[in-house]
């Protein structure tokens, strides 16, 4: 390995093209190296921003690629576990979009998998390398709101095109798949509660829920969140204690969807308002990666802090009667 890591991307999806490659060219000590699609217009746009990129046809030649350290697998969500697995085998360090399983017994073969091949495997929950949640996390615990006793959160969009996978029950899609690991492990990540599902609803279409509702609970905490893929822009979570009130106005895709801002609101003093103008959580979740292989830190959202949000959308899965 160089002193940087060289990064291969399995496939050209939308999102790798505007958001995740330019993200791993920007990272410090990081590179986009290659990208693996059978199409080369696709990968034009990948080869603007990272000259020299290699293009390769298949997945399984960019993983046979000994120039490459580490791969971002933007798949459809039901070829995540294969295909993370596949690369670990293969010597390559592994970020893999969320969710990166779709049961938390897929959690225990990755987990196995990591294990064997003494590879990274993670799972792109980009908020865990945001400072946003960083500061969060240490408000709660340092009790600037007293007792905690409730924590909502939204994640809603509007999804218009029904040729999309997140419609797609083949590929396992749906809203709460797609974006409710966000208040989930945003509620785990600040809290360090795990949450019981007491309550679930969902509208569904062709197999998908296209939104859900949960509520769960964790000890005298309640916790409930709605998450949509038919509703107006919406991102929001608000953590209420008997002594203040915590709001994160942009907490999933902060620059996307807005500034991310931090509103602490207390009885007892002025309400304090932290900005976070830079939207780097996508680099900063690179860096981590780097950061891990190259200096040995510990990565800060491993498989066993995934696992857990994965426990509580099984959960949810069950008390709606569908997978």
């Amino acid at each position: 390995m160089t002193d940087h890591i060289r990064w291969g991307i399995l496939g050209a999806s939308g999102f790798a093209r505007k958001i995740t490659g330019p993200a791993l060219n920007e990272a410090r000590r990081s590179r986009l190296a290659a990208v693996a699609t059978r199409d080369p217009a696709r990968a034009a746009p990948f080869a603007e921003i990272a000259p020299g990129l290699t293009v390769h046809d298949s997945y399984e030649a960019l993983l046979a690629d000994p120039g490459i350290d580490a791969v971002y697998i933007p798949l459809p969500n039901a070829l995540h576990v294969e295909w993370s697995i596949r690369a670990a085998e293969a010597g390559k360090a592994v970020l893999c979009e969320k969710p990166i399983a779709l049961h938390a017994a897929e959690f225990d073969q990755l987990i196995a998998a990591r294990e064997a091949t003494g590879q990274l495997i993670a799972e792109a929950w980009m908020p865990a390398h945001h400072p946003q949640w960083t500061m969060a996390r240490d408000l709660v615990a340092a009790g600037a709101l007293g007792r905690l006793r409730s924590v909502t959160g939204h994640f809603c969009y509007g999804l218009h095109d029904p040729a999309n996978i997140r419609l797609s029950a083949d590929l396992a899609g749906g809203a709460l798949r797609d974006v409710g690991v966000y208040p989930i492990g945003g509620f785990r990540f600040a809290t360090g509660l795990e949450p019981r599902v007491v309550w679930a609803d969902a509208i569904r279409e062709n197999g998908v829920d296209t939104s859900a509702w949960v509520q769960a609970q964790a000890g005298e905490v309640r916790f409930a969140f709605h998450v949509s893929m038919r509703t107006q822009r919406r991102q929001e979570m608000v953590f209420e204690g008997d002594a203040g009130t915590l709001t994160l106005t942009a907490p999933f895709n902060p620059g996307q969807y807005a500034e991310a801002r931090l509103i602490l609101s207390r009885d007892s003093g002025p309400t304090e308002t932290h900005a976070f103008p830079e939207p780097r959580q996508y680099a900063l979740q690179a860096e981590a990666v780097a950061a891990h292989l190259l200096d040995g830190a510990a990565f800060p959202y491993p498989l066993e802090a995934a696992r857990g949000t994965q426990v509580v959308l099984d959960a949810a899965f069950e008390l709606l009667g569908s997978e």
